[in-house]
């Protein structure tokens, strides 16, 4: 009796290695294989890497400090000249660079603009770095923080997990309707329906996460407005492709989802380590996903006026754009290839 139920066990245990369940674990396997590599990867060994900065220096130095700070080993900050001290500080405070150096001639102490609202690893990177090229110079440097993170802003991080809490948001609600409703909607109506209940959720997601930002902890206060608009756009993105992704490859959709948004998009996103910190593939597509476009948008409003926001929003709508398109197209082509009989079209729309 013992036998034959060993025998039994081993047998439904070997078919399980030839059913679907087995390749769906396996494929959670991959995933969780690489979250640890792109997390570690990304994390492991932090270092600035052509981090951007502007030198304002008298005309007979500019050029001989521009290049010293260029040729520094490692390329850990990529300086570019500018006119004045003025120039240099409203760059700083337009986000349009991660520090500005001022140099004066006429003592042995220079000035470094930084923007701690944008990140304090930037920061700490870039007050090592220059104070070591200044000390090997045999000069001395300080610090000024031209745009200090807010009170509620721990070390800048507060816009990032506000980001992260939207985009698992939108994901989540597009997997778990596929999951009740079915991951392909019932035609082109049904599309526009669960798009429209995504739209309204992302308005109602977004105003929530401004809100607890904002005036309820603090952490960012002020251009509520503003936030809550990013907030909208940022689930609704995570939503429409979250969508896109389940109507062509069915529940495999919710891994491609955590592939782009967990697995990639987090770790690049500019949180801990802002991009300019992170190794090569990582900080190459850090402004191409909606995490770090999303991320750089929310801290431009906050910090920077709003300077440069435009290309992050661009980003993000072409996410929400082509969601929709490859929704609609495969809805459209799946209704022409399978046709419903009367009594299927008397069935929910969703």
């Amino acid at each position: 009796m013992a036998g034959r139920h060993r025998d039994g066990f081993v047998t439904q245990l070997l078919d399980e290695f030839v059913s679907p369940t087995f390749f769906l674990v396996f494929g959670v396997l991959l995933i969780q294989l690489a979250f640890v590599y792109s997390y570690v990867g990304a994390f492991h060994h932090p270092e600035p890497h052509r981090v951007p900065i502007v030198v304002a220096a008298p005309a007979q130095v500019s050029a001989r400090a521009v290049q010293t700070l260029n040729s520094i080993p490692g390329s850990p900050v990529k300086a570019t000249p500018v006119a004045t001290p003025a120039a240099a500080l409203r760059d700083v405070r337009q986000g349009s660079t991660d520090g500005a150096l001022s140099v004066d001639s006429s003592s042995a102490t220079d000035t470094l603009y930084v923007a701690g609202g944008g990140g304090a690893a930037v920061v700490e990177a870039l007050e090592e770095v220059i104070g070591h090229a200044e000390t090997a110079q045999r000069r001395q440097v300080r610090f000024v923080d031209a745009v200090p993170a807010q009170p509620g802003d721990a070390r800048g991080l507060s816009g990032f997990y506000l980001v992260i809490g939207w985009l698992i948001g939108g994901y989540l609600v597009a997997a778990l309707i596929s999951i009740a409703r079915g991951a392909s909607p019932a035609g082109i109506r049904g599309a526009m329906i669960r798009l429209t209940a995504f739209a309204l959720y992302a308005i109602v997601s977004g105003l929530g996460g401004a809100l607890i930002i904002g005036p309820w902890l603090g952490a960012l206060t002020g251009h509520l407005l503003a936030i809550w608009g990013i907030g909208t756009l940022l689930v609704f993105a995570a939503a429409t492709v979250t969508m896109a992704f389940q109507t062509v490859a069915g529940v495999l959709g919710i891994g491609l989802t955590l592939v782009l948004f967990v697995i990639i998009g987090n770790p690049s996103a500019g949180g801990a380590y802002p991009a300019p910190l992170l190794p090569g593939l990582w900080r190459t597509v850090s402004s191409y996903i909606p995490n770090g476009a999303g991320v750089q948008a929310v801290r431009k409003v906050v910090y920077f006026g709003g300077h440069g926001i435009t290309d992050n929003l661009i980003v993000i709508a072409i996410y929400v754009a082509a969601g929709l398109i490859v929704t609609l197209a495969v809805t459209a082509r799946k209704g022409r290839a399978a046709p419903r009989s009367p009594r299927m079209m008397m069935t929910s729309n969703l």
